[in-house]
């Protein structure tokens, strides 16, 4: 049977990490997939580089993306060189042109997979996207195909190595936020410019993705409400665990009688959870079906090789649908194109769960009187409380409280009041606080 014939455009650390095990692996491919899949062209930015990493074998090396879109040759284009533009030009001409379309890219896919989608399903082409979230770690198929029978209620996850590193470190060595940073860029795991790991913006790409295909909405990552962890102290992970709990950085979307909840924060965690004590880089994410129960997936959520996984993975899957009626292939978003749900995403003050409050006050008789007065003014009902010692020649004492679920928005507004008080000093620390059960 003839081979089908692959165009990467990139060959930096996931592209050639796709080539080095396409080739290494190439005979066992071929028995998966039905037929051998090569790949004959790919566009890069430093050609002579390329061509002495990689070249030979029939492959063509270029600095012209377009050319490898429109080269009548290529079947599938594989876009790995990230970013917004020129991905999605080359990603609409690829599918313009009948190409099917394997990408690595999660804010493409986040910000413009409505359009690139609509385009596809127009054309009959397929586009696959599994290594866009959890680099080798298969929660896209997972979702969109393994878990098909259930009704799927929530998806929480860890799913941005950096920060879970980060968070790791400053638990272990009880070190401040800013020196695991750096100690994280010089081990490479985190950018010279860190602000979208940091910031949650890269999770928020991710968590997208994850909330359109498990419960059929279009992908809406403007509406995804999105927290960093560049402002946690080391205090706070401390007494996070003294209460029997840890901080993660949570990508967390749920179905909800009122929408769908799409969100990113540091998030408390019961220590007991197996998702609290996924450390370093690893990544992991829970899924809890009606049929199915909570299930959860763990693995590498980066690299050259386990994001090459998933890219050949979904090489694959292309290649044994490619001559299947269009109809029966599996859905994009995992629900038909016309079955897709217009349920809204919910504001974040409509959001309901537990939150750990840290706030300064006076050791004086009444202020905690005043405190949870004002709480209960507003319906939040306390959990569990801290008040530590005053340290010597101090006045002011570290006051923790967990709430029950309640409403965001009662909880800004419970925090505006308590910020008012003459007995507590500077702002409160908010987080919020997910069972996970």
């Amino acid at each position: 049977m003839k081979p089908i014939n692959v165009g990467l455009l990139g060959l930096g650390t996931v592209g050639g990490g796709t080539l080095t095990v396409l080739r290494r692996n190439a005979r066992e491919i071929t028995r998966r997939a039905g037929r051998e899949i090569r790949v004959t062209m790919a566009a890069v930015r430093n050609v002579e580089r390329a061509r002495q990493q990689y070249g030979g074998q029939g492959l063509v090396i270029t600095d012209d993306g377009g050319a490898v879109v429109n080269h009548p040759d290529i079947d599938i284009v594989v876009e790995l060189i990230g970013g917004l533009e020129p991905a999605r030009t080359l990603v609409l001409q690829a599918i313009a042109n009948g190409k099917h379309v394997v990408t690595a890219n999660k804010a493409l896919i986040a910000k413009h997979g409505n359009e690139i989608f609509a385009a596809a399903q127009d054309k009959g082409i397929m586009v696959a996207f599994e290594a866009a979230v959890g680099g080798g770690i298969p929660i896209i198929k997972a979702i969109r195909e393994g878990l098909t029978a259930n009704r799927i209620e929530w998806v929480a996850g860890i799913i941005n190595g950096t920060t879970n590193f980060i968070l790791s470190e400053m638990r272990d060595k009880g070190l401040p936020f800013d020196q695991v940073l750096a100690e994280a860029q010089r081990l490479g795991y985190a950018e010279a410019d860190p602000t979208f790991d940091i910031e949650g913006i890269d999770a928020a790409h991710k968590l997208t993705i994850l909330s359109a295909i498990a419960f059929g909405i279009p992908m809406q990552f403007d509406k995804a409400y999105t927290e960093g962890i560049s402002k946690l102290t080391k205090e706070d992970i401390r007494y996070a665990e003294e209460l029997g709990y840890r901080i993660k950085l949570l990508g967390i979307t749920k179905r909800t009688d009122q929408g769908i909840e799409l969100r990113v924060h540091p998030t408390l965690i019961p220590a007991r959870r197996l998702i609290a004590n996924v450390e370093g880089v690893m990544n992991a994410v829970l899924v809890k079906g009606d049929a199915v129960g909570a299930t959860l997936y763990y693995g590498r959520g980066a690299g050259a090789e386990p994001t090459a996984s998933a890219v050949v993975a979904d090489l694959v899957d292309v290649t044994r649908m490619a001559t299947a009626d269009p109809e029966n292939r599996v859905p994009h978003l995992a629900f038909q194109p016309d079955a897709l749900s217009n349920e809204p995403i919910l504001p974040m003050g409509e959001v309901r769960t537990s939150y750990y409050l840290r706030m300064r006050a006076y050791d004086r008789p009444g202020v905690l009187a005043d405190i949870t007065r004002i709480l209960a003014d507003l319906g939040i009902s306390i959990d569990a409380m801290i008040q530590k010692e005053p340290l010597e020649g101090q006045e002011q004492v570290d006051i923790i409280m967990l709430t029950h679920d309640t409403l965001e928005k009662h909880v800004l507004a419970a925090i505006e009041r308590i910020e008012a008080l003459a007995s507590v000093s500077g702002p409160v620390v908010k987080l919020r606080l997910e069972h996970l059960g």
